[in-house]
């Protein structure tokens, strides 16, 4: 068993690392190998579809290239403009009619409860706001239209996507970045005959309030604001409110450049560099007061006087600091050179095993592409979305899809990328406590199923999955398991744990006494199972959700040392709650009720989340609860949604079968749930599904989850946990392990041959692999290396 559990072996381990010494523990060997991972995705013609055009992003700023010859598109995303404006969801009143949602509920009245819900429960207005689109930069190069030697590619490690052809034996070649360091979307064109550059550059916007374009100087404006009254993603009541503007800068080595109102025409020229910079009038969820125009102004200035090669150079560097850290190598065969639509088309032949490395990776990138501190968190699409009615509004979908975003960041290395997830929280913390106050008339805060940028927290949509009392709560869990990688104690008591007591607090208030059970359970409700069976009273989601957060709360309190009444308060709760329960098919249930349907294949399995991305239902600590999941997700079927597969994959990875979690992947990464761009597909477009992968194939290579239902500390590290016959030999560096350890492996014909761990603090660790479990003692900043038998290798 692990030593962790010992609290005062944690206090010393962790006391307060700081996070700089996560984020700079990767190996230099691990760097070096980078270099030689195959991670391109190329293409031997333009993307026709937006799924087929490549994924660029610094945050904040995002992209989709096309690669065109004769004509360039470049679609645009600033992740702050959104429909609407600052508003109140909350449903003043509701909380009267509480108690009678519970009374008819009781009584088997779900249908009058739900009826009764939609009137007097609900989000004021029903629906959230929507993401939206900002614009796309055309470029039309007369002459282009057949090209010879095509090649369309993003590279992923250093985060430039390219377009290479030759034209009248003239190799022409565009590179496009989304630069965080410098806060632009820059392109530079080249030939290799002086001269040969020519191209026209427009910008254009599909918002309805049809911004027009302006030349100012040498520069070309974009300017608009969402269409305040009749947008086509608006609502009732809530007049739109964002203004945005874009600035284009065209820089031409040799030749001429031509700025007026329809564009920049450049000719005759070596190159050219294009630079773009956009922003919006977005300070707050609370605040619309920022001034678009002097950001842009600012930000293109910065950046005026700056080459490109320098441009570049900053931006490669800063993202390979952070995807660097992280290298997977698996078996390379005939396919591995093949385009990289052509390798999806056939990957369930299981003859690509170096694909799956790819998709990992990719997930990796898209993350980085897509959450940086400052910014907001990856929505339901990333930051990519070229539609003013996106899917779903392109929310934060917080009964799993948001969650599931967030997954790869902490065992991927990539920690710093939950922060902005965590400054939404903090939003949330303020705008959730005003509806458990209305909703609830209790303390702390609550969020329901979806979020918006103006951080609704109310049941949106419909009553029967619309309430739903456990988004908060799951996302609250996210900053526990940051400390468990980090153990960074003053991230605990600062950012942490007030959330966690604002969340524990509203269920110690709003849990209550189930009259039809003779042992007086403590269960959940109003609220569902996402997103089926209706309204009911205490599904099994919310329990094992609400056992984890109250076990944080009380676990963070007790290691800072305060709020020892409530820690008593909570633990008492937390006992009362009703347990987990195994029906009559031998599946663990969704419901109190014994009610599951064998036939039942929906792409939701929320009665899961104890098994991942929760740990209270483990082989190894409670077997018969196991083989439960196992039933349940056998009586689901592996087919489903593309997200639905990631958080699959995970399941069967932590339940230790690793062909089935490949079996899963295989379905996951193959055309109708895999686009040619790699974005997954629910369908349709839904990022979740490529950070759920991610994690998924890192869950087969390393787990430090703990073994006991009743803990919350880091568990023994288990090396190659679920690693499936398809990856026969292979390498992994800098994967992280709770606890603060960094894990390196290599195995040959499935079996390992070497592990490395490094700690950010001197420690100790269990480590485990097969059947067999050492303890090892680190020192911080020291490589420990170990053979298969476990033993340290010299």
């Amino acid at each position: 068993m692990p030593r962790f559990p010992s609290s005062s072996a944690l206090e010393w381990l962790w006391l307060a690392i700081p996070l700089a010494g996560v984020l700079c523990a990767s190996s230099a060997a691990g760097a070096a190998e980078a270099a030689n991972q195959p991670v391109t995705l190329w293409y031997t013609r333009p993307a026709k579809a937006w799924t087929e055009a490549l994924a660029i992003g610094n945050g904040r700023l995002g992209g989709m290239v096309f690669g065109g010859s004769a004509k360039e598109r470049i679609q645009f995303n600033d992740d702050t403009l959104w429909s609407g404006a600052p508003h109140d969801y909350s449903h003043d009143g509701a909380a009267k009619h509480l108690p009678t949602l519970r009374k008819l509920l009781f009584e088997g009245k779900q249908r009058e409860a739900q009826q009764l819900g939609m009137k007097e429960f609900m989000s004021v207005p029903l629906r959230q706001m929507a993401y939206q689109p900002f614009g796309d930069l055309y470029l039309s190069f007369p002459g282009h239209e057949k090209p010879d030697d095509y090649r369309r590619e993003l590279d992923l490690r250093s985060a430039v996507a390219a377009v290479r052809y030759k034209v009248n034996g003239v190799t022409f070649r565009r590179e496009v970045i989304s630069s965080f360091p410098d806060q632009a979307i820059v392109v530079r064109v080249t030939a290799d005959k002086k001269g040969a550059v020519r191209f026209t550059a427009t910008l254009t916007s599909p918002q309805p309030d049809k911004p027009a374009t302006v030349a100012e100087g040498k520069v070309l404006v974009l300017r608009g604001r969402i269409k305040p009254e009749g947008h086509p993603a608006g609502r009732k009541g809530i007049v739109n409110a964002m203004t945005y503007e874009a600035r284009l800068l065209v820089e031409a080595e040799g030749g001429a450049v031509k700025v007026t109102d329809d564009g920049v025409e450049v000719s005759g020229a070596d190159a050219a560099t294009i630079k773009l910079v956009a922003a919006t009038n977005h300070k707050s969820y609370d605040d619309l007061s920022a001034d678009p125009k002097a950001r842009c102004v600012k930000a293109l200035a910065a950046i005026a006087s700056k080459g490109y090669d320098a441009i570049r150079t900053a931006h490669v560097a800063d993202h390979r600091k952070l995807f660097d850290r992280v290298t997977l190598e698996l078996p390379a065969t005939d396919s591995s050179s093949k385009p990289t639509d052509e390798r999806i088309a056939g990957f369930r032949e299981g003859k690509d095993p170096q694909l799956a490395a790819l998709y990992f990776q990719f997930g990796r990138y898209l993350m980085i592409a897509s959450s940086r501190p400052g910014t907001q968190p990856a929505n339901l699409q990333g930051i990519w979305n070229d539609k003013v009615r996106p899917p779903w509004e392109s929310k934060w979908t917080v009964n799993i899809n948001t969650e599931m975003n967030y997954w790869p960041v902490e065992l991927c290395n990539l920690s710093e990328c939950h922060d902005p997830l965590f400054d939404m929280l903090d939003d949330l913390a303020v705008t959730g406590a005003k509806v458990a106050k209305a909703h609830y008339n209790a303390r702390g805060w609550v969020l329901h199923h979806n979020t918006d940028l103006w951080r609704g927290a109310a049941p949106i949509n419909a009553s029967n999955h619309g309430i739903w009392v456990t988004g908060g709560a799951w996302l609250a869990t996210h900053l526990w398991e940051r400390y468990l990688f980090t153990g960074d104690k003053e991230f605990l008591a600062k950012r942490a744990y007030p959330l966690l007591k604002g969340a524990s607090l509203f269920f110690a208030d709003t849990l209550v006494e189930d009259p039809r059970d003779e042992d007086k359970h403590l269960i959940s409700g109003p609220s569902n199972s996402p997103e089926q069976g209706g309204l009911v009273m205490g599904p099994t989601m919310d329990h094992q959700i609400i056992r984890h957060l109250l076990a944080a709360c009380i676990e963070a309190g007790r290691i800072l040392g305060i709020d020892e009444d409530l820690r008593k308060e909570l633990t008492a709760i937390r006992k009362r709650i009703a347990p987990n329960r195994i029906g009559k098919h031998g599946q663990l249930q969704e419901w109190i009720e014994d009610k599951d349907n064998p036939r039942n294949h929906h792409r939701h399995v929320s009665h899961m989340w104890g098994v991942y991305p929760g740990w209270e239902v483990t082989p190894g600590g409670t077997p018969k609860l196991a083989a439960a999941a196992i039933k349940s997700l056998e009586m689901r079927g592996d087919i489903a949604t593309g997200w639905s597969l990631g958080w699959k994959l995970n399941l069967w990875a932590r339940l230790g079968d690793g062909n089935h979690a490949y079996t899963i992947l295989t379905l996951l990464l193959s055309p109708g749930r895999t686009a040619p761009n790699l974005f997954d597909l629910h369908p349709p477009f839904q990022i979740d599904g490529n950070f759920g992968g991610t994690a998924g194939v890192a869950e087969m290579l390393v787990q430090s989850h703990p073994q006991t239902p009743d803990s919350v500390l880091p568990g023994v590290i288990h090396l190659l946990p679920a690693l499936p016959d398809a990856f026969p030999d292979g390498r992994v560096t800098g994967l992280r392990a709770r606890g603060g350890f960094e894990v390196d492996l290599a195995w040959k014909k499935g079996k390992l041959t070497e592990a490395t761990i490094r700690a950010d603090r001197d420690g100790a660790c269990d480590v485990r692999i097969g059947a067999k479990t050492a303890t090892v003692t680190v020192r911080a900043g020291q490589d420990i290396r170990i053979g298969a038998d476990l033993k340290r290798l010299p």
